[in-house]
């Protein structure tokens, strides 16, 4: 079996969805444990960025539902896709703000939700802004927080694209051999 095939195969299965899932949460737990356990205060954009991984878990939780489920799958990649690009669209602004701060600092004191989806009001502990958008507090292997969900958003989308790409290919070729 060529490995477009099996790529192309496994958004079909459970376990894909569930790990993608499973991958975001612990990244989740992780910024949470910065933010109460390390007393390491997010910031507008980091908040944003929160809400960016949440879409990635729900992607991998609406596509582990039905995996054999075409209209399911398609919301999932829908979702996938949308919260991988908006959340590196957001980390690679958050980074280029901490990389050129401005004089005057930028980020709101609080961040904006729909008014019919107050999220700060009503988990705060989990989507209230308390830090400033231009720090840098914490870094690992010598890349920021901000840097790390740079790579991380990117690999999530580069495999999404991959993944789509591998589904499109087999659905092109129908049973037909797809080289690899």
């Amino acid at each position: 079996m060529s490995i477009v095939i099996w790529i192309g195969r496994l958004p079909h299965q459970r376990w894909p969805w569930l790990t993608m899932a499973a991958v975001a949460l612990a990244l989740e737990l992780i910024a949470l444990y910065f933010q109460h356990g390390l007393k390491l205060d997010p910031c507008e954009l980091c908040i944003y960025e929160r809400c960016a991984m949440l879409g990635l878990m729900l992607a991998g939780l609406v596509g582990a539902i039905a995996p054999t489920s075409l209209l399911l799958r398609l919301g999932a990649f829908g979702l996938w896709l949308a919260s991988s690009v908006w959340g590196l669209w957001l980390s690679w602004g958050h980074l280029m703000l901490q990389l050129n701060p401005p004089l005057i600092p930028t980020c709101a004191s609080s961040p904006e939700f729909p008014a019919w989806l107050p999220l700060n009001q009503w988990l705060p502990w989990m989507f209230e802004a308390y830090g400033v958008c231009e720090e840098s507090s914490w870094a690992l292997a010598g890349l920021s927080m901000v840097q790390w969900l740079v790579v991380v958003f990117s690999i999530s989308l580069l495999v999404a694209a991959t993944v789509i790409g591998c589904q499109l290919l087999c659905w092109l070729n129908r049973g037909r051999p797809v080289a690899s």
